[in-house]
């Protein structure tokens, strides 16, 4: 069975909160179990987590869950371009598999509530590179 950590942003809540369940649910429909969940502040808080995971060992993959949504300002864009590259740069550091269950940037809230079953793509992404790296 893979072993799956979720990091879980916080902030957009309304969003994440149903992004963590169906990515959940998605886990158990693929034979995978989420071990362990860390939730973080927001989604430029997701590398330190997932460093914290990935160090302290016990799992298969990382899923990393957020909503980046549009504001007055590039904010959103600088969020998460730096997060997803910390990611990416983490998973190759550590050879485990962390895939990038996050919505945005340049969208607004409507668009995020359409787009909580980015957290399933990044469940079943999780769980074939697993799956293909072992065998």
């Amino acid at each position: 069975m893979v072993k799956l950590g979720f990091v879980v942003a916080e902030f957009n809540r309304d969003i994440t909160y149903q992004m963590e369940i169906l990515g959940k649910e998605h886990a158990e429909f693929l034979g995978a179990e989420v071990v362990r969940t860390l939730k973080v502040p927001g989604v430029f808080d997701i590398p330190i987590a997932v460093k914290k995971m990935l160090e302290d060992g016990g799992i298969d993959a990382v899923v990393t869950i957020g909503a980046v949504i549009e504001g007055a300002t590039e904010h959103d864009e600088v969020v998460a371009q730096h997060a997803a590259r910390k990611i990416m740069d983490l998973s190759i550091e550590y050879g485990v598999p962390v895939t990038l269950g996050i919505s945005g940037p340049g969208m607004g809230r409507l668009e995020a509530h359409a787009r909580v079953d980015y957290a399933k793509r990044a469940v079943e992404a999780a769980v074939k590179l697993v799956k293909r790296l072992k065998g």
